[in-house]
């Protein structure tokens, strides 16, 4: 039988919950061939509609729900998960400032979006942003992954945290990023590669020091401290199940971006 792509990204995240689907370690459909890229580039081909399976941002997840669902394990949703705004020096305003942002499909870039107008987006890769901002190239950065843990050491200060924003404004986890299927391999088959991405989780969970070479292998940042406050950050009961409440969240964070003409509007299922 011929391998299906999964895609997912370098992130300490997503190398964790896939270990074990990438080596074969669970049970699985149909074999796997992993395909590691970053998460913007991800989003782009999703677009094309180029995967089968992969890794995306919740707000490029809006723009393609005609040719894709959402698994309900494998993404990353949470409380105190949020994209930050970073900067050398405090700002007194956005409008008009250049701001660094990993992609204009991430859901840290719509957030930002559904936070402030009139910015100049700089589209660069998000390892890429920290160094942009510290050089004085840009006015500011939108930060995410591993990047939440070490900014300071880049001599940058918070500006602003898009998860602590969105929650006081909601009372409902942030939708980062989630696992899609295309829609027409089937409902039987999405839903068979939904169980198998549970159990790699539940694998990785059982056996993390297994995951920790594969992890070390991709990450950029290397230090376990930075690799181990990620993976407790964005991997939860969410990644197991996105439940009623992830649900939720989804739900509202496309209706906040169709209100403000950001998202086109859909009215199929958002979960397999």
């Amino acid at each position: 039988m011929n391998a299906m792509e999964l895609g997912y990204s370098f992130c300490p995240n997503d190398t964790f919950i896939f270990y074990a689907l990438a080596h074969g370690k669970v049970a699985t459909p149909f074999p796997i061939a992993e395909r590691l890229e970053d998460v913007e580039t991800l989003n782009r081909w999703a677009l094309q509609g180029r995967l089968p399976l992969t890794k995306i941002s919740y707000a490029a997840y809006g723009r393609l729900r005609e040719q894709y669902v959402a698994l309900r394990a494998g993404g990353a949703l949470g409380r105190g998960v949020g994209p930050l705004l970073v900067a050398r020096q405090p700002l007194n305003s956005l409008r008009g400032r250049k701001i660094a942002i990993p992609g204009q499909n991430t859901t840290a870039f719509l957030l930002l979006s559904l936070h402030s107008q009139g910015f100049e987006p700089m589209e660069m890769r998000y390892d890429h942003i920290m160094p942009a901002v510290a050089r004085g190239e840009v006015d500011a950065g939108l930060i995410i992954h591993e990047s939440r843990f070490t900014y300071p050491q880049h001599g940058l200060q918070k500006l602003l945290d898009l998860g602590e924003w969105w929650e006081q404004q909601t009372g409902l986890p942030l939708p980062l990023g989630a696992i899609l299927a295309r829609r027409d391999l089937g409902m039987e088959t999405i839903r068979a590669v939904d169980g198998a991405v549970r159990a790699s989780l539940e694998y990785a969970r059982a056996h993390p020091q297994e995951t920790v070479a594969y992890i070390k292998q991709h990450a950029q940042e290397l230090q376990d401290e930075v690799i181990w406050a990620h993976i407790h950050t964005y991997v939860n009961e969410y990644s197991l199940d996105v439940g009623p409440e992830g649900e939720a969240a989804v739900a509202e964070l496309f209706r906040r971006g169709e209100a403000a003409g950001l998202l086109p509007a859909s009215h199929l299922s958002l979960f397999a």
